[in-house]
C-alpha cells in the first residue's frame, strides 16, 4: 500500500524550508523532504519523511515509486545562477536531467493515481535576457512570451525545463497506441529575486538585495557587485510561498497558460541601500560593480508584467517595499543576529 505524500525536492533550500513551515502550519503533515543536504532537525519533525538523496540517482526513484503515492511535486532543487556560470554541464545535469526525472515520475503517477498530478515548478526572471541598458529602459515590464533569450545556463535550464512542462502536461507519448490520458498539470511562477529574513542567501545573482541586509546586520562591510543605479523586481519570501500555493490550489480550467509571472516591488540597488543605512545606520556597504555578474543583471528586465496571474487566479502580494522591509524584512533579521 503506498503512502500518499506531498513530495518537496530542495527541501533544505531557502525556499524549501519555508514551503514546510507553511504547509505544516496548514495541517499537511504528509510532506516527503528530499534534498542532497540533511533537512533540518526541526523541520524533519514536520514531514512525514526525509531522505537525503539526489534527484539523479535511479535508485532514489525505484524507492518513490515503490513507497509513495504522489499527487502534488514541489520540485524546487536547482543549482542557482552564479554557481551554474561556473558549472554549467554540472548545472544542466541538475536542473534539466533532475526536471525530467521528476517529470517522468509525475507522469507515471498520475497513470497509477487516475489523475493528473500536480507539478509546481518555479523558474525565474533569468529566463529573459535583454541586449542592453537602452532596451530595458525602453522595453520596462516584460510579458511571459517576450525577451526569452537568457543569457544564462540557469536561465536556459529554467526556459527548457518550462517547454518540458508544457510537452509532458500535452503532448507525452502523443505517438504511443494508447497515449496517457492523464499527464501532468505543470504549473510554473517565474520568480523575481526573492529575499527572505530567515535563511541566508545561497549563490543567486540577484543576491545582492538580502547579502546587504545580512551584512549590515551582522555589522560586517559589504562589496556590492553590481552599481548603484541597478534595478530589477524582486519579492519577500513569504508573498513567493502564497504565490505557489494559491496557483497550486486555483482550478486547472481557470488558467490561461502554464508560466505565470508574479512581481512585487523593483527598488534600484541604491535604493536597498537607503533602506538598509535607515535601520543599520553604521552600514559599510560599497559599491563594487562585478563586470560579468553585472552584465548578467542587466539582461533582466526592470520589472515583470504579472497581469496574467492577477487576472487568472487573483494573485496580489502582500508585501510591497515599504512593508516588506519595515514588517518582515529589518524585524526579523534584526532579531536573527541578536541571539547570536
Amino acid at each position: 500500500m503506498r503512502k500518499e505524500v506531498v513530495l518537496i525536492t530542495g527541501a533544505a533550500g531557502e525556499m524549501g524550508q519555508a514551503l514546510i513551515h507553511l504547509l505544516s502550519e496548514r495541517g499537511v503533515d504528509n510532506i516527503l523532504a528530499i534534498d542532497v543536504r540533511p533537512v533540518p532537525k526541526p523541520l524533519r519533525s514536520r514531514c512525514r519523511a526525509a531522505i537525503m538523496g539526489d534527484i539523479l540517482d535511479e535508485n532514489l526513484f525505484g524507492r518513490l515509486v515503490s513507497e509513495y503515492a504522489i499527487p502534488v511535486i514541489y520540485h524546487l532543487a536547482a543549482l542557482l545562477s552564479t554557481r551554474a556560470e561556473f558549472t554549467p554541464e554540472a548545472a544542466h545535469r541538475v536542473n534539466v536531467n533532475g526536471t525530467l526525472n521528476l517529470l517522468k515520475l509525475a507522469a507515471d503517477q498520475s497513470s497509477w493515481l487516475g489523475k493528473p498530478v500536480k507539478f509546481m515548478f518555479p523558474s525565474s526572471v533569468a529566463v529573459y535576457g535583454l541586449p542592453d541598458l537602452e532596451t530595458k529602459e525602453q522595453v520596462g515590464a516584460v510579458k511571459e512570451e517576450e525577451w526569452n533569450q537568457p543569457t544564462t545556463m540557469y536561465g536556459c535550464n529554467k526556459l527548457y525545463c518550462e517547454h518540458l512542462g508544457r510537452y509532458y502536461a500535452h503532448y507525452y507519448r502523443q505517438l504511443a497506441a494508447e497515449p496517457p490520458h492523464n499527464g501532468v498539470d505543470f504549473r510554473s511562477i517565474r520568480f523575481p529575486g526573492l529575499i527572505s529574513a530567515f535563511t541566508v542567501p545561497s549563490g543567486g545573482t540577484s543576491d545582492y538585495g538580502p547579502e546587504m541586509l545580512h551584512h549590515a546586520a551582522q555589522g560586517k562591510p559589504y562589496a556590492c557587485f553590481v552599481r548603484e543605479d541597478t534595478r530589477m523586481p524582486f519579492m519577500a519570501m513569504p508573498d513567493a510561498l502564497k504565490a505557489l500555493m494559491t496557483l497550486e490550489l486555483a482550478p486547472r480550467d481557470a488558467l490561461t497558460t502554464h508560466v505565470y509571472n508574479v512581481t512585487s516591488f523593483n527598488p534600484s540597488a541604491g535604493e536597498i541601500l537607503e533602506r538598509v543605512k535607515a535601520a543599520f545606520p553604521d552600514a559599510q556597504v560599497t559599491f563594487e560593480p562585478d563586470l560579468k555578474r553585472q552584465a548578467i543583471v542587466d539582461s533582466w528586465p526592470i520589472d515583470q508584467d504579472d497581469s496574467r496571474a492577477r487576472r487568472d487566479w487573483g494573485w496580489q502580494p502582500d508585501y510591497d517595499l515599504d512593508r516588506a522591509f519595515d514588517e518582515y524584512l529589518i524585524p526579523n533579521i534584526q532579531k536573527r543576529y541578536a541571539a547570536v
